[in-house]
């Protein structure tokens, strides 16, 4: 028996049952690492959402009136079995993803967390008395929408469709998700665990090119709430699909190219360990809220971005599987080659190359690999494409600035605005930063880090809408008003 022969086909699950496409076809899932045939998946289409929107909308009927502790307790149950099989879940998004089994194993703990985070707050969907005249009652329900549809990338498989199906579901929605093209085992693992402990059609999982299957969830007429995480560019296509047919309730949780920005009177290293660390190298860059433009007084600059080159050199890349690689492989070939042509740009557009680059074909760990060094860019123009156009791949541009002015200036100076990050001992230059930075999400003194209950998303081109907290819980009802008149 051939190696093709053995690999296996996964299902999809609609209504609680596995299914392969209508069509039969199926999709290679490769490990960018090796280049390896790893998997085949379903190459969903039309018709396949269509059925799982119809068994989700079957399901809506029964799951919208189980009493909310209860829908809240399932959940609970559900971060139970992911974390009894996290390693295997972790596994299957090492050898679909490319990131480090460290990074995957830490997107299976916070994916548990944010589960049982949502599966407690089901009581704080409850709506309000109005306060009205002596012969009335005027009160808010909060109700779910019915069938959500929510759209998830590449970049963290696992932790993003186990985190992003809580909030509608605990809400008393029912869900079809669909994942990444490049990153669906372990969205089509977790939807076989959930079958374990959800009723059928609560959750569905629809595999296939965003194009074709994506495409189909997000103009479904039956659909009437939507939530997309990707870029901004494919969230201006999801918003114009949504509005084909119906009215639709569209949240979008887009792409970023965030500011850090480091004072002269920062504590340089404490500096330096936060943009290595903001730029997520470990996975390779590929995340929206990474802070790809490094801004440095002057003052400190010169000095700042050569320890720092020094320190993305000293990172190991490698088999993502290997417990000392610090960054893996880019998660397909489309994205590498996006990632190798920024580079040739930024080479072209002037700006100095001082770490990283193109790995040479021996410095790659695998003949197949897709593997970039983490990559660091000087004296980047604020106005050139290296600074203003999102890349979501390991490479830092690093600039120059002599005020606050300009510096904020220059952080403010893009289309999107989802994160950013500001190092200073001054509390007023941080608390000014943190009002005048046009972002949704801000650190000070610190980068890259979540906290439950706190909400996430961006503003301008980086999307619309607030994730991870109660607010996302919210946004996925619809406020209905009651009144009543009597005596």
């Amino acid at each position: 028996m051939g190696v093709e022969a053995r690999v296996p086909t996964r299902s999809m699950t609609i209504g609680g049952e596995p299914r392969q496409a209508a069509t039969g076809e199926t999709i290679e899932a490769r490990n960018p690492a090796t280049g390896d045939l790893v998997a085949r998946f379903p190459r969903g289409r039309a018709q396949d959402v269509d059925d799982a929107v119809r068994a989700a909308a079957v399901a809506f009927e029964t799951w919208r009136h189980v009493p909310p502790v209860e829908r809240g307790a399932l959940v609970g149950r559900l971060a139970g079995l992911i974390a009894e099989h996290g390693r295997e879940l972790a596994m299957l998004d090492v050898v679909d993803n490319g990131s480090p089994i460290r990074e995957m194993r830490g997107d299976v703990d916070k994916a548990v967390a944010q589960l049982r985070y949502f599966a407690g707050l089901p009581l704080q969907v409850r709506g309000e008395t109005i306060p009205g005249d002596a012969g009335r009652l005027n009160y808010t329900l909060l109700q779910p929408f019915g069938v959500v549809g929510r759209i998830i990338p590449f970049n963290h498989p696992l932790l993003f469709a186990a985190a992003k199906a809580a909030a509608p579901l605990v809400a008393g929605n029912t869900l079809v998700l669909k994942p990444s093209e490049h990153t669906s085992l372990s969205t089509l693992r977790l939807a076989e665990l959930a079958a374990e402990v959800l009723p059928p059609g609560v959750l569905n999982v629809v595999t296939g090119y965003g194009e074709e299957a994506g495409d189909a969830l997000a103009a479904h007429p039956d659909v009437r709430r939507l939530a997309f995480t990707g870029a901004a560019e494919v969230g201006l296509r999801i918003q114009r699909r949504a509005a084909t047919h119906v009215i639709k309730t569209v949240t979008l949780e887009l792409g970023g190219k965030n500011p850090i920005v480091v004072f002269p009177d920062a504590d340089v290293e404490q500096a330096i360990d936060g943009a290595l660390a903001g730029m997520a190298f470990t996975w390779q860059g590929q995340s929206c809220g990474s802070t790809s433009r490094l801004l440095v007084h002057r003052s400190l600059h010169e000095r700042f971005v050569r320890r720092l080159a020094e320190r993305m050199d000293a990172l190991v890349v490698g088999p993502p599987a290997d417990e000392g690689t610090d960054t893996g492989a880019i998660v397909h070939r489309r994205q590498y080659e996006k990632v190798l042509r920024y580079i040739a740009l930024g080479v072209e557009e002037g700006a100095d190359l001082v770490a990283g680059g193109a790995p040479a074909p021996q410095d790659a760990p695998s003949d197949g690999g897709m593997f970039v060094r983490p990559t660091l860019f000087d004296n980047v123009r604020p106005g050139s494409r290296l600074a203003q156009e999102e890349i979501f791949g390991p490479v830092l541009a690093a600039m120059p600035f002599d005020d606050y002015d300009e510096a904020i200036a220059i952080a403010n100076g893009v289309s999107l605005g989802l994160t950013a990050s500001v190092y200073t001992r001054d509390l007023s230059i941080a608390h000014r930063w943190a009002r005048d930075v046009e972002a949704g999400y801000v650190w000070v003194n610190d980068t890259q880090k979540h906290f439950l209950g706190t909400p996430y998303g961006g503003v301008k081109d980086s999307g619309v809408g607030r994730e991870e907290s109660l607010d996302e819980v919210l946004s996925y009802c619809q406020v209905k008003n009651v009144n009543v008149r009597h005596g």
